[in-house]
């Protein structure tokens, strides 16, 4: 039977501010990628994240990401390695302490938004990310896209290497996504979004930008819990997955 994940990125808020709707999609997803503070989150969400997903047998893991809350972590920046590593290890760390403290762990570790993409083809940036979770946990698997050199990398460090997939996101012919500047990087109809997951799951590939087939393998599939309509749209994802005979299981 076909077994596949369901992350989404939560507590993407900050103060009084909240992004994501983290209640409703915890009843929905198996993994929370949870901001660490630097692109969003503070130390209350973080603990109340964790909390919650805690209570509801949802796996953690820690959404690490460029030191860029204006920006929501989405600016290209060019951060030392040195100085990368370290604050990947640090966001882990905070983390870690609420996740404790809610009587779970984080389990693994997923970069965001600018640093997603840039590891994909930076060796540098890509080394100093699986550095910086080697310094937090050299036994935690690294999320990411098939063929980037992030994976690579972690799997040359003995690190579980993780692919996820994207729905909602379009495609290029190499496997990449389509930069959210470029028309048509984000697919809005729902419907099509619910039927892609069930490609991606049952098949491992997908219709890229371009209109050509593509393998897309993943163990996981990431839903975006900042699009409007975003809890309805993960629910009907995960219905009809059940309906398909996917079975929904976090992978650590």
């Amino acid at each position: 039977m076909t077994s596949i994940d369901l992350n989404a990125d939560l507590g993407e808020g900050f103060g009084r501010w909240r992004l994501t709707d983290d209640e409703q999609l915890l009843s929905v997803v198996t993994s929370a990628n949870v901001a660490c503070g630097f692109h969003a989150g503070d130390a209350a969400t973080m603990r109340r994240v964790c909390e919650l997903a805690a209570g509801r047998g949802v796996t953690i893991g820690a959404q690490v990401s460029y030191r860029d809350l204006a920006g929501f972590g989405r600016r290209a920046m060019d951060v030392p390695p040195a100085e990368l590593a370290a604050e990947v290890a640090y966001q882990i760390g905070a983390l870690e302490v609420f996740a404790r403290a809610a009587g779970a762990r984080v389990a693994y570790v997923k970069p965001h938004g600018a640093l997603y993409n840039r590891v994909v083809h930076d060796e540098e940036q890509a080394a100093a990310v699986v550095d910086g979770v080697l310094l937090a946990d050299a036994s935690l698997p690294v999320l990411g896209l098939p063929g980037s050199r992030l994976l690579a990398l972690a799997e040359k460090a003995g690190l579980p290497a993780v692919t996820e997939a994207f729905a909602d996101r379009a495609y290029t012919d190499e496997g990449t996504l389509v930069p959210r500047g470029h028309e048509g990087a984000v697919v809005s109809d729902p419907e099509a979004v619910v039927e892609r997951s069930v490609e991606l799951a049952r098949s491992g590939a997908i219709t890229a930008h371009s209109g050509a087939r593509i393998a897309v393998r993943a163990r996981s599939l990431c839903l975006h819990g900042d699009t409007p309509g975003a809890v309805e749209l993960a629910r009907r994802v995960r219905a009809r997955l059940a309906a398909a005979g996917v079975t929904l299981a976090a992978f650590a």
